[in-house]
């Protein structure tokens, strides 16, 4: 059975290229376009992993990861942001709510969104 990635993503041609990065590498993978339909979609799709951007709109990827930590059903799913905010301040904050990593867009090489998703099954 396919490992299941729940992609959290407000940039079209981001979650259609991160998608189908998973896709080729064997993923299931199911997308949101906000923080609040990441959070309906992760508790009925129950991925084995997550993978979310900070800047959206509607809820942003902090508010979505405190509301997965507090979910009893979720909290165990590790938690990775993929984002381009790459200041100490912004990955601190993020590793303070309980995020398992960081993923830095643009990321350069089909191999490092691979790699980085491997990580997180890990966690």
């Amino acid at each position: 059975m396919n490992k299941k990635v729940l992609l959290i993503e407000d940039d079209k041609i981001v979650r259609e290229n991160t998608t189908e990065i998973l896709e080729l590498a064997s993923y299931t993978v199911k997308t949101a376009i906000n923080g609040k339909e990441g959070v309906s979609l992760a508790k009925s799709f129950m991925p084995d992993i997550i993978i979310c951007d900070i800047l959206m709109p509607e809820l942003d990827g902090y508010g979505v990861l405190q509301i997965i930590s507090k979910s009893p059903k979720l909290e165990h799913i590790p938690f990775i942001f993929l984002t381009a905010k790459t200041h100490h301040e912004d990955l601190r904050k993020g590793m303070e709510l309980g995020a398992d990593d960081y993923i830095r867009k643009p990321f350069e090489e089909m191999e490092d969104i691979k790699k980085q998703v491997k990580v997180g099954e890990q966690v």
